[in-house]
Parts: C-alpha cells; structure tokens; sequence
C-alpha cells in the first residue's frame, strides 16, 4: 500500500496545520513541511528557506509588498524543487498562501491536489479596514493597496482544488465563484486541556499579590495590544470599570508589537498611548500588564477570571476567543463577526457595541457583582466548544475527512 506523503507550506509552521501535521504523522503519512521560520512538530520533517530581499524595492505605490510576496513564493518554488530533484512527490499540498508561498505550487507539481487554508481575504467595506472611524484606512488609496494585497490570495484561489477556512463568515469573504468550493473547517481546541479550574491561582511576583478562581478578576487578552483586537476601546472602559469595583484587579496579556494595522501616528506603543489617554485615571496598582506568558501561565489567567473581555474589528476570529469559552470563563465580546457566530447574547457569553464604552462598563461590572448569572453562561460557554469546536471530536477529524477527500477528488 503506497504511504500517502503530504507537503504543509507556512512561512511559519505549524501554524494553524499543527494538529493536523501531527496527527497525520502518527497515523502513518509521511509529513514534510517547509516554512521560513517555525518549530519542529513530532513526527514531521520540516525543512527551512531563505528569503534574499533585494536592497531596493520597488518604489510604484502598493508593489513592494507583493514584491516580497512573490520573493518569498520563488523561495518557496526552489525548496519544492529540491526535494523534487531528491525524488519527493506529494500525493496532497495544504498551503497558507498569506505570505506568498503558495504562488508556485502548480509549478512545481502541476498534478498534484493543492489545498488551501483561505484565513483572510480582504474587503474594502463590510470587515476590518473601514470598521473604526478613528483609524480606518478607507481611502482611494487604501482600497488600491488592499486589492493589490489580494493578488496572492487570488492566485491561491485561482489554483486551489478545494479550500477551507475557520468560520462561515470568513466563507463569505472570498469571492462567490471560491466559495463553493470551500469547506468551513475551525482549527480546533483541545478542550481536555482547556477546561475550568475551580482550584487555579495565578502568582504575580512582582505584586506579592496571589488571585484565585473566585476573586474578582478582569482579563483581557491578546497577542499584541493594538485596535484591532480593541485594545483601545476596553481602556477607555477600564477606569469606570475598576472605579465602580474597587476590589477588582485586571490582568492584561499581551506584547507591545502590532499583529494587524498600524503603530499609532504618534509613535510609541498602543500600551503608552492608552495609558497617556486614560492612565491618570487609572489605579494602575490594580491593573497588571503581563506581557507574553507561557501556554500554562496564560491558562491559568483564563481559569482564575471573573470576567474576560474579547474585542476584535471583523476579521480573524481568536482562538483566545473560544479557549476562554473552553475555560468556562464568562466572555463579554464585542458584537462583531464572526464573534457573532459562535457567541449568542445572554446565553453562552454577553454581547456589546464595540464602540459603546458605557454598554461595555455595564455589562462587566453586572458580571463582576454576580448579577449575570455568569455561572451558567461560562458552562454553556464551554458546552459550546465542547460541541462545535472540540479538537479530538470534531475539527480534527473533519480536516482529515477533508484532505482525504482533497487527495481522492
């Protein structure tokens, strides 16, 4: 019986294909994957390359950034074609094609199914770009450089032959004509690891201050601290939040960089810009900022909140968003999709305008005084994940239905 092999291209593997790589490695597949950067998965070969960025960029407006795009899928094109040349042939290629990688797939093996990871494709109106007033970067110009940023995502679609992604509303996104051939697949939560805690305590050394399950504790989390995962609009909320509980403490994750949009005009972190708008009227020894944590660190943040508050613009929805359900934290979110999607009102979490800062005070400080019955919300949280997103029971083996089904089309 021929071992099936399977090629993973992510300039920064695993990425969302961890699970699925290494599940695939186990039952017997052989797995290679290539990226720029990355860590090693069990199981799976993964193989580096280098991307050589010419000293002088293009200088026609919107070009450069897919002139590094197209850097990175030659890169990517010489690396197939090395292990071709050593005699490597996939029977399937599942491909991120954000970055740019996935352009010359076909090329290198044109018979070769290719699978498609479509995360995000962009819109001028209706998702992320012309969302937030303060910020929005809906110009003529803008809208130029966001369809010159599609160029890859198009191709990718253009070559797929199938596709799938985490939530129908990123379905909806993509072109009507790549839409029937995409399956809405999330990545998956391992919810025998993300679970409530009624025992976790987090120690925060710094403070000589231990929280528990049960205190009165505010989270927010997100990789980094930027507007579009609302960092902004939550610390405009803070001050009357913490004023109005003044035995609450607030936990916030997160690193100083920008994942998505822009640094702000003035320059600095959107931590320093915050804290210049609102810190003075902060009790900013109640307010602890903890950076980036380990995995089980950040865990034990979502087993020992009283309330998390999840913000994005429409985009990309969090895994935070879903392990906090997990976790059975009762989770105040911002109306948006695909938030919408797996949150409903009063049930499973609580809902809020995301630019409504007194509707996001309300409604965290019911949720800290206990008069939201946040007990039975954090339990259908979790229910939830547990039915619609689990990792063992239902993503997984719904993508490796999904691949089998790619290579046997």
């Amino acid at each position: 019986m021929h071992m099936q092999r399977i090629l993973f291209i992510h300039q920064n593997f695993p990425g969302q294909f961890v699970h699925v790589a290494q599940e695939l490695a186990r039952q017997g597949a052989e797995v290679v994957a290539l990226g720029i950067e990355g860590r090693p998965v069990p199981g799976v070969k993964f193989l580096r390359y280098q991307v050589s960025v010419p000293a002088q960029a293009s200088q026609v407006p919107g070009v450069a950034d897919f002139e590094v795009k197209v850097l990175r899928g030659r890169a990517c094109l010489a690396a197939m074609a090395k292990l071709k040349a050593g005699g490597f042939r996939p029977d399937l290629i599942v491909a991120d094609p954000g970055w740019g990688e996935a352009l010359f797939c076909k090329d290198a093996w044109p018979a070769v199914r290719l699978v498609m990871f479509a995360e995000f494709f962009y819109q001028a109106e209706g998702a992320d770009c012309s969302f937030d007033p303060q910020l929005s970067t809906d110009t003529l110009e803008g809208r130029a450089r966001l369809r010159l940023k599609n160029t890859v995502h198009l191709h990718a679609l253009a070559a797929a032959d199938a596709i799938y992604t985490p939530t129908h509303w990123q379905k909806k996104q993509l072109p009507p004509q790549y839409q029937k051939k995409t399956a809405v697949i999330f990545d998956g939560i391992d919810t025998d690891l993300v679970k409530p805690d009624a025992g976790a305590f987090i120690t925060l050394q710094r403070d000589n201050l231990t929280l528990k399950a049960g205190d009165e504790v505010l989270t927010f989390v997100n990789r980094n601290l930027e507007p579009y995962r609302g960092f902004h609009a939550f610390m405009r909320a803070l001050p009357e939040i913490l004023a109005q509980r003044p035995k609450a403490r607030c936990l916030i994750v997160g690193e100083d960089s920008v994942s998505y949009g822009a640094p702000p005009a003035a320059g600095g972190t959107w931590r320093q810009a915050m804290l210049k708008e609102v810190g003075g009227r902060l009790p900013l020894e109640r307010v602890h900022f903890l950076g980036r944590l380990k995995y089980a660190d950040y865990l034990r943040v979502l087993q020992v909140s009283a309330c998390h508050v999840y913000l994005t613009y429409p985009f990309v929805l969090s895994w935070s968003c879903l392990e906090a359900m997990s976790a059975g934290c009762t989770v105040l979110a911002s109306a948006t999709a695909p938030v919408k999607e797996v949150i409903k009102d009063g049930e499973n979490g609580l809902l809020f305008n995301f630019f409504d800062t007194q509707e996001l005070v309300r409604k965290a400080i019911g949720i800290l005084d206990g008069s939201a019955a946040q007990k039975s919300i954090g339990k259908n949280a979790r229910q939830t994940v547990v039915d619609s997103y689990d990792l063992r029971t239902v993503c997984l083996p719904r993508q490796q239905e999904f691949l089998q089904q790619a290579i046997q089309a």
